[in-house]
């Protein structure tokens, strides 16, 4: 008995410092959790949940993301040890004049984290559809072996804002 709750200890101990250490996203500053609404109700062991963050484009002022992930409960959830499923939903939205930082590659990470233990990465990218002016963000998953298909996109077409005559185009800030 004792020494299954020093397994069980030692496994959440590994599982926390390996969350941290490698769910860090691309940007300085991780997503900020909105909310989270349980979906279903167990007894002993944590609910299943979806969860909603924000995560500010660290290359474009002007752009917030929100997604909306499922975050698996009980035993395994508790210890960190449950792979998170791919259902994962994804809105992009301009909220003020949009200012390009630096220059980006199309497809760049705007925000990686892992969603298991071991192999499974939920990941942010940018794009630009130089064309029509208009920043395209899409969520997926992947693991090491296979990927999952799922996946979410998001358009923002960059807009004046305020008394901002002149907008940016992401064209001129897209590598090649």
């Amino acid at each position: 008995m004792i020494l299954s709750i020093l397994r069980l200890g030692a496994a959440a101990f590994v599982t926390i410092t390996m969350a941290g250490a490698s769910s860090l996203p691309a940007s300085a500053a991780g997503p900020e959790l909105i909310f989270r609404k349980s979906t279903t109700f167990k007894w002993v062991t944590p609910n299943d949940k979806l969860a909603t963050y924000e995560i500010d484009d660290p290359a474009v002022d002007g752009v917030a993301c929100y997604f909306t992930v499922p975050e698996r409960g009980g035993i395994k959830g508790a210890l960190g040890f449950a792979e998170q499923v791919s259902d994962i939903s994804l809105a992009c939205r301009q909220f003020g004049a949009i200012k390009f930082k630096e220059k980006f590659a199309q497809g760049a990470i705007v925000l990686r984290e892992r969603r298991s233990f071991f192999f499974k990465k939920m990941q942010i990218v940018r794009g630009c559809d130089k064309k029509r002016n208009v920043l395209i963000y899409m969520v997926y998953s992947d693991k090491l072996i296979e990927g999952s298909p799922k996946n979410s996109t998001s358009a923002v077409p960059i807009q004046p804002w305020g008394a901002q005559a002149n907008v940016q185009r992401c064209a001129d800030w897209v590598q090649d």
